[in-house]
């Protein structure tokens, strides 16, 4: 979702600038992947009523510039997933949150070399993009959901603080310290503005917030996320012609997008779909899962509630409060929020 939010945001901003050479100079940004051509035609019915579904993947890939946050083994994992379904009008939309570390049924995929490898039963969910890339993580949602994905986009470390740190920063209010050694972050109580790094850390902080489990770590980036669309909308409004071409550029240098998206006239599109989204307008849900009783560091869905979750959305429905009750959380809570203290 954060990645989909930049790139409406940018996409929004570019429409104001009318130098052709600019367009083009994007558009060579812009470096998509046809996840269509690479799946074919054995895919979920789209809706066909104007909702939007999009696969937003992070990836840990510690190649080139974000080998600083560890060494390069030469494969990539999504780090943090989220689907994003747009409603029917646009005028809302609700975000599913997928643990990176939830066992699933991964179908059959191609590997990078375009040789199957076949599914596999109780493996992590984020192994589908090392796998196969962008299109088998697209192929295992799509199998989980039975929604069929419209587009996807994907950034990685770098890409994300870049972009954070064009916007000038993002405000986040902490209930309690933060202080990770993995990630990095040391943040005492009260309202702060993130810049890139921290922004970082805070997202992949894990182990020193609720039970130290990824559904920690998704609360925290889910409030990012709400703080994140809060920024956009003020940049849009308030920046000059000098901060907008210059978010425009870090955002698609930053986004890998599906053919659909990998021209800024298509992002243009896509924006104004979206541009009627406010923070408020986005519900934040966890894929229903429990702590698996064989190994505890892995959770598995809860399978009627996770129906429930995929089938609201299949119907264009808000998701039911009940289908996330009962379920693991990770116990981050309310440790974050947007805005300054008192505000969100």
């Amino acid at each position: 979702m954060t990645a989909v939010v930049w790139t409406a945001a940018v996409a929004v901003l570019v429409s104001g600038i009318g130098l052709g050479y600019v367009y083009v100079k994007l558009d060579n940004n812009l470096q998509g992947v046809d996840i269509d051509t690479q799946l074919g035609t054995d895919r979920p019915k789209n809706l066909g009523n104007g909702s939007l579904d999009v696969l937003v993947l992070g990836s840990d890939s510690r190649s080139g510039a974000n080998a600083e946050y560890g060494r390069d083994e030469g494969t990539a994992r999504s780090d943090t997933a989220m689907v994003l379904h747009v409603y029917r009008g646009h005028r809302r939309a609700t975000v599913v949150s997928i643990p990176r570390d939830t066992l699933i049924t991964r179908p059959d995929c191609s590997d990078k070399d375009g040789r199957t490898v076949p599914g596999a039963r109780r493996v992590m969910f984020n192994t589908a993009y090392e796998t196969g890339g962008p299109a088998c993580a697209v192929k295992t949602v799509e199998a989980m959901s039975g929604i069929r994905m419209d587009h996807y986009i994907e950034v990685d470390f770098t890409g994300f603080k870049k972009i954070v740190d064009k916007l000038g920063g993002v405000e986040i209010t902490t209930s309690r310290p933060i202080d990770d050694d993995k990630s990095h972050l040391n943040l005492p109580p009260g309202t702060h503005t993130l810049d890139g790094e921290q922004a970082l850390g805070l997202v992949r902080t894990r182990k020193s917030v609720g039970d130290g489990s990824d559904l920690g770590r998704i609360q925290l980036q889910q409030a990012f996320v709400k703080a994140l669309i809060e920024r956009i909308k003020d940049v849009g409004v308030l920046a000059g012609p000098t901060k907008i071409y210059g978010l425009a550029e870090t955002t698609t240098e930053a986004i890998t997008p599906d053919s659909g998206l990998d021209s800024v006239n298509e992002l243009i599109g896509f924006a104004r779909g979206l541009s009627h989204l406010d923070a408020g307008d986005v519900h934040m849900v966890t894929l229903p899962v429990r702590y698996d009783t064989a190994d505890p560091n892995r959770v598995v869905p809860v399978e009627r509630r996770s129906a429930e979750v995929w089938d609201a959305l299949r119907r264009d429905l808000p998701v039911p409060a009940s289908a996330t009750e009962d379920t693991a959380k990770g116990r981050a809570g309310s440790l974050v929020t947007s805005g300054p203290a008192g505000q969100e």
